[in-house]
């Protein structure tokens, strides 16, 4: 995908989604890092429904080491492998404390040391709560970068990142993680994307794909 279709797609993606942010509930960089750690393999909405009276209990990182792991644990029940992320989150609790004095790292490779903060973690807090550009990619980006052809099939989940920092201008990339995750859930789905109405369905080889299929398929049950 060449550097004009690239502006033609990002731009048609900002006015479809002007208002893309982080759907995570929170109210400062440490909220924000124990909502993204807790988002793994579960939905934000699922998060925030769980983070509405965790963040009123737990304000700091010493209150998630007052109570016993089994407290914890059941405070985040309905989150998917609750049991590994209390653990991780008091592991994260304690080093924060011990090494950045109570507070979440600005740094990516301090974040990134933290237990239960990978890559993408470190990338969504950094941009969110420090204002440093990244493009976190997660499933949605993922799936929306290979299906337009802006990244390979086969590509890691670095090298879609990496590609995507070479594609989309430095200062725009935090705004087009949000665009590229809102494309994803809401548009480009998994199951059942939108192909009928998309107005970037040119550009995308697999969607051309899926409508051929659909339109041969109709008309072979005529």
């Amino acid at each position: 995908m060449n550097a004009v279709t690239i502006r033609h797609v990002l731009n048609t993606i900002a006015e479809m989604f002007p208002d893309a942010r982080c759907e995570l509930n929170h109210r400062n960089p440490f909220e924000l890092t124990i909502a993204v750690l807790l988002s793994a393999q579960c939905t934000d909405e699922t998060v925030n429904k769980v983070t509405a009276t965790l963040f009123d209990k737990y304000r700091t990182p010493q209150d998630y080491l007052n109570v016993p792991l089994e407290e914890l644990e059941n405070d985040i029940r309905r989150i998917g492998l609750f049991r590994n992320k209390a653990a991780n989150i008091q592991k994260l609790c304690r080093l924060v404390i011990d090494k950045h004095n109570g507070e979440i790292p600005r740094k990516h490779e301090e974040l990134t040391e933290l237990p239960g903060v990978g890559r993408k973690t470190a990338n969504v807090v950094v941009s969110n709560a420090f204002d440093e550009p990244a493009i976190a990619v997660d499933t949605h980006v993922e799936r929306v970068s290979k299906r337009l052809g802006i990244a390979k099939a086969d590509d890691s989940v670095l090298e879609v990142e990496k590609k995507l920092m070479r594609k989309v201008p430095r200062d725009e990339w935090t705004i087009t993680h949000h665009r590229l995750i809102f494309f994803g859930r809401y548009h480009c789905k998994a199951q059942n994307p939108k192909c009928d109405v998309c107005p970037i369905l040119e550009h995308c080889k697999e969607g051309k794909s899926r409508m051929k299929a659909a339109l041969k398929k109709r008309s072979t049950t005529k």
